[in-house]
């Protein structure tokens, strides 16, 4: 990377985004840390600074809100300078029967999981065609391609964000702008954490067997991936679904 980028990672508070904004601020990049929680956020970003790097902390952010994103990535461009890189990966689960699952239920992970990318992405695409330049990742789900149990309205959020993906890298490939998507697999995170705690995932050693690496995942797992993906040496990598599940979904 010749000169520095800023990079925006959505949902960056904790789990994979933390990881990924970490990453990204190793790899050279001046990173946004955008999330609903602020403590969180700024949590993340002092520890990038301790360590060398430059981060802003922006928390507070409900990304299915467009004036708080548009509030949001306009401070990132002020403190920053140009966003020539957005990882959308704020979200959130939910699980019931699908007879069960109301419209404010499913209209509010629509709204987080898969209007709040159209927003960010929205938001920041200017600077990117400006530049002629930029990186797109859209953090998706393994449940969006191989389907989920009581869980239809995130499966479908996920699901929108490949179909998504492949649309803007068709439309946004003549400017330089790549758009990929990684759909991870079991990570482990505070929101899978939560959920095994609940016992909606089972037993955690039945899920390892199912997984051919034999482990579940890590959030830098998905951070080394999203780090190539953002790179200069992914620019011919568009409308890709990059799977990162050791193996279970192929």
């Amino acid at each position: 990377m010749s000169e520095r980028r800023t990079a925006v990672v959505t949902g960056a508070g904790k789990g994979m985004g933390e990881a990924i904004a970490r990453r990204l601020a190793r790899d050279g990049f001046a990173v946004a840390i955008v999330d609903v929680d602020g403590d969180s956020a700024e949590r993340v970003a002092s520890d990038i600074r301790e360590a060398g790097g430059e981060a802003l902390a922006v928390g507070g952010v409900d990304v299915s809100d467009r004036s708080q994103v548009d509030d949001a990535m306009q401070r990132v461009r002020d403190e920053l300078g140009p966003i020539l890189v957005l990882v959308n990966n704020a979200g959130i689960t939910g699980f019931k029967r699908f007879l069960e699952i109301t419209d404010e239920m499913w209209d509010r992970i629509i709204a987080v999981n898969l209007t709040g990318a159209f927003y960010c992405t929205r938001a920041v695409l200017p600077d990117m065609i400006d530049a002629a330049w930029g990186r797109i990742v859209n953090i998706s789900s393994s449940s969006a391609q191989g389907g989920q149990q009581n869980m239809a309205h995130y499966v479908s959020s996920k699901a929108g964000l490949i179909g998504m993906t492949k649309a803007l890298a068709h439309e946004l490939g003549p400017q330089g702008i790549t758009v990929n998507t990684i759909p991870p697999g079991s990570i482990v995170t505070p929101m899978m954490q939560e959920a095994a705690d609940r016992g909606r995932l089972g037993s955690l050693d039945e899920l390892v067997e199912r997984i051919p690496v034999r482990r579940l995942g890590e959030p830098d797992d998905i951070a080394a991936a999203c780090a190539y993906l953002v790179s200069d040496e992914a620019g011919y990598v568009t409308g890709q679904i990059i799977g990162v599940n050791g193996g279970r979904v192929t």
